[in-house]
Order: C-alpha cells, then structure tokens, then sequence
C-alpha cells in the first residue's frame, strides 16, 4: 500500500500531465486554507485611504 505522500505526488503528476502545470496549480489552490486573518489585515492596509485614494492608486498600477 503506498503513503498518502506517495499517493499525492503520482496525484499531482497525472494532473500535471493531463491538464497542465497552470491548470493543475489553480486546481490545488482551491484546497488551501490561506493563513493569517485577511479581515484584519485588509483594515490595516487601507485604514488612511478613501476609495477615490484605491481607485487612483490601482490606475497608476494599470497604466
């Protein structure tokens, strides 16, 4: 009977031959849990900005 490691790694081999690197990386984020608190981070990147400050700043980066 083969490990769970072992199990996953000829998992994530077939999907990598089948359907592509990209498409086998987007497939596997799905399952992750992330780490930290968004909520909280997310309050403290953007406590000292309006929306226009956002919308201005992610027009600069898009040009």
């Amino acid at each position: 009977m083969k490990s769970l490691h072992q199990t996953t790694q000829q998992a994530i081999e077939v999907l990598f031959k089948e359907i592509g690197i990209v498409s086998t990386v987007r497939f596997l984020n799905q399952f992750s849990i992330g780490y930290g608190n968004y909520a909280e981070e997310r309050n403290a990147l953007f406590q000292d900005l309006t929306l226009d400050d956002i919308l201005q700043q992610m027009q600069k980066y898009n040009k």
